[in-house]
């Protein structure tokens, strides 16, 4: 597809699949109270990067029923465009989520043959992805079907700058296809934001954040940041690495979406012009809020939070030049 809205370009255009989150306080079984929400790494990391202050447009694909009207409105409340949202008979995808007081969680999902994996490139507007100031996708949308990896793809030829979030689920795909996924696609990236040590081990075979942030620019992206749970983000580019300690969280709810608002946050403030230092620091401080909410977009911190959520926490960062 080919055809230009009458907009300004998005800051931050992120395609994958939206799904139904229903989360319960017990273990699952039948009676157990349950409460119904709207998530998905894609509308996690697109609402992050709308709280952070950036125009943010989500493609992805829809039941053309009540229940793709309610995800519809839910995403428009987040502050996302709802504008490259496609629509067709199919069955929503889902997921259930047991959460326990420390905030972990157990997941069982439903989503085999979703109408969200049937988004491939004829759903994408080219002219939106290549006025966008930065398009996200993630390993998710590249396990769930043959035409999402290929829309995927096709994002990442035709961005400006391409940001890929490798998001392995061992549920999804093997680690050796999410591999080589990887691989065909760090030429296209501008950053790629693996985690340390569970993808950076099984994707990229090292065993430190900075070999696989060096691996990863050698194979062609621009900018890597290696998160590493709760200790912090090794970022590194061209011109050398930093590290950041990760921002401590006021309150542990729920962790179900925190490397989503990373992701969403720290493109959103690349995008706005923030260095990557700041942008990054911005991001972990967001990451750390988002875990007291509940659900995936329970909690979405504005910008103004974050900030003072960052300038509260400032420093822990050292730097090595390249």
């Amino acid at each position: 597809m080919s055809s230009v809205p009458d907009t300004e370009p998005f800051d931050v255009v992120v395609l994958g699949e939206i799904l139904v989150e229903i989360s319960t306080e017990q273990a699952f079984g039948h009676g157990v109270p349950a409460e119904m929400g709207i998530s998905g790494d894609a509308l996690n990391v697109a609402a992050a990067a709308a709280g952070a202050g950036a125009r943010v447009g989500l493609a992805a694909v829809l039941t053309d029923d009540e229940l793709g009207a309610a995800i519809t409105e839910r995403v428009r409340e987040l502050g996302v465009s709802t504008d490259l949202l496609r629509y067709r008979r199919g069955q929503q995808g889902v997921y259930l989520v047991h959460g326990d007081p420390d905030g972990q969680r157990e997941f069982s999902y439903a989503r085999s043959g979703s109408v969200g994996s049937t988004l491939g490139p004829e759903d994408l507007d080219d002219d939106v992805l290549r006025s966008a100031g930065a398009v996200v996708a993630s390993g998710i949308a590249c396990a769930i079907s043959d035409t999402a990896r290929d829309a995927v793809h096709t994002a990442a030829r035709l961005a400006t700058r391409f940001v890929y979030d490798p998001n392995y689920r061992p549920r999804l795909t093997s680690a050796d296809t999410a591999a080589e996924v990887l691989t065909d696609l760090a030429e296209h990236c501008f950053l790629i934001t693996p985690s340390f040590p569970g993808e950076t081990e099984a994707l990229l075979g090292v065993a430190t954040a900075e070999q696989a942030a060096t691996k990863l620019l050698a194979a062609g992206c621009d900018t890597v940041a290696v998160t590493c749970g709760a200790e912090g983000v090794h970022l590194q580019d061209a011109s050398g690495s930093t590290w950041l300690d990760a921002v401590p969280a006021p309150a542990v709810v729920d962790q179900t979406g925190a490397g989503d608002a990373l992701v969403g946050t720290l493109t959103a403030r690349l995008v706005l012009g923030d260095s990557l230092e700041d942008a990054a620091a911005f991001a972990a401080a967001a990451a750390s809020l988002v875990v007291g909410g509940k659900g995936g977009t329970g909690f979405v911190p504005t910008f103004e939070q974050t900030r003072a959520h960052a300038d509260s926490h400032a420093g822990g960062r050292s730097t090595s030049n390249g």
